[in-house]
């Protein structure tokens, strides 16, 4: 049997509702599950045989859940951020003007593998990842050691893409091929790595899934006993197309489909109505703001109003990054800025948007904040930085001041993922140096296929 660990003489930020910070403190951690939180002499003494770890001037933190992100899409790193869609009519349709060039397989598991070394050296411990086709690399993120929930995409609009105006155009075989790959992926990988890996579905987005789509998800997700997403009011041009399709607004379309839930995690929501974050909160669904990809592309979620509406705000990273410290700060400045009000919201409020309430939305009550009987689900952060000292209040340093470089060691379900820097569970080297290759060839071939796209600025797609 493994012996208790013990991170003793320490800050810890438990993340419980009373916000409670402990000095001088140690966490026990057995099982996989918190065994103790306390004085580190009181701690130290019920476990004489534990392995003892030494967290002087650090402090440790609940672990960052990711609610919404596609992994992969780290091969658009530097490229889609600049190359949002319009935000007022003619739409022209899709997320950008460039299309994604074509990768194998093979690439698209290193490229996931990519995103997942980041998000554990930014101390993610949960990510809903929602994709197609994600089996492809299912297994090789559960050798990661970071808890999942994968949420595979089903649509059955074709010829067209999020935010493009025009018909409607149903493919039933589509949307068929999509229930069979979520049925799929869920009898092979829900509930694996010991209930670490959990498995969802999604719905692409409204102006994407049919009514009768949207339907049957709904009652697989009742079948399944699983949690939903869904993109909602990304982009204007969805909110058009969707007036343009069905009459309606998004948030209402799907009211009216049936596929709003209080186990549904709504990613954007910022483009909406006052009356649609309403029938959101109505309906006590989460959702999953992305401050940072919205602040490239110059949006924001009203976050207080769908919070006072009803609905559980957590955070993601969306595409081409997935640093959830970056996250955690710009929600809170992007609020503060869209309120006009420089101490709403705080910082403590911003990380449990970014932690507890992740856990929570994605069914793991047991998880995101600290305490005995919890999962060890957890981040050791390195306060003797320059830009973290004086750390006289340690929430607000890290919230305002961190950086993903600032955390030192990630542990999960008990085990470490990293530890002093050290990614355990990947090959770091190996797989940076394989993406970038990877990235250079794909991008290329794009340009050489298609000499009619325009280039962005400052592209370099030389091999190296």
């Amino acid at each position: 049997m493994t012996a208790p660990v013990i991170l003793h003489d320490t800050t810890v930020v438990t993340g419980d509702d009373a916000g409670t910070i402990l000095h001088d403190a140690a966490v026990a951690v057995e099982r996989g599950r918190i065994a103790a939180l306390g004085h580190t002499a009181d701690v130290l003494a019920r476990y004489p045989d534990a392995e003892c770890v030494d967290a002087r001037g650090c402090a440790i933190f609940p672990g960052f859940a990711n609610t919404h992100t596609h992994l992969p899409r780290v091969l658009a790193r530097g490229i889609y951020e600049d190359l949002s869609p319009p935000h007022a009519p003619p739409f022209t349709g899709g997320l950008a003007p460039l299309p994604l060039p074509r990768i194998t397989p093979e690439e698209e598991r290193v490229l996931a593998l990519l995103g997942a070394l980041e998000a554990i050296r930014s101390g993610t411990t949960l990510i809903l990842e929602e994709g197609a086709a994600l089996d492809v690399y299912a297994a090789a993120l559960a050798d990661t050691g970071v808890r999942l929930v994968l949420c595979e995409r089903a649509w059955d609009r074709t010829k067209a893409s999020i935010g493009q105006p025009g018909p409607f155009e149903e493919d039933g075989a589509l949307g068929e091929a999509g229930v069979a790959r979520i049925r799929a992926l869920h009898a092979r990988m829900h509930g694996a790595a010991g209930g670490r890996v959990q498995t969802g579905l999604a719905a692409w987005a409204p102006d994407m899934a049919s009514p009768a789509l949207l339907g049957r998800l709904r009652k697989l997700q009742d079948e399944l006993g699983v949690v939903a997403s869904v993109h909602l009011n990304q982009v204007w041009g969805e909110v058009a197309a969707v007036r343009e399709q069905r009459g309606v607004l998004p948030t209402d379309y799907l009211a009216r489909a049936g596929f709003l839930s209080d186990r549904l995690v709504a990613a954007h929501c910022r483009c909406m109505t006052a009356e649609e974050e309403r029938t959101l909160g109505a309906a006590r669904a989460a959702v999953a703001v992305n401050p940072a990809i919205a602040a490239r592309r110059g949006l924001a979620a009203r976050v207080d109003d769908l919070e006072r509406a009803g609905c559980r705000i957590t955070l993601g990273t969306d595409n081409m990054a997935e640093d959830m410290v970056e996250v955690t700060r710009t929600v809170l400045f992007m609020e503060r800025v869209r309120r006009q009000d420089g101490r709403q919201p705080t910082p403590e409020a911003a990380l449990t948007w970014a932690t507890r309430n992740g856990y929570q939305a994605l069914g793991i009550a047991d998880g995101g904040w600290l305490a005995p009987g919890n999962r060890a689900d957890l981040i050791v952060v390195d306060l003797k930085r320059p830009h973290l000292t004086p750390a006289l209040r340690v929430v607000s340093d890290f919230v305002h001041n961190g950086q993903a470089a600032d955390v030192r060691s990630v542990m999960v379900d008990g085990r470490w993922v990293m530890r002093d820097r050290r990614v355990l569970t990947l090959d770091e080297a190996a797989i940076v140096e394989e993406a970038e290759r990877i990235a250079r060839a794909a991008w290329g071939r794009l340009f050489a296929e298609r000499p009619d796209l325009e280039r962005p600025p400052g592209l370099d797609v030389s091999p190296r």
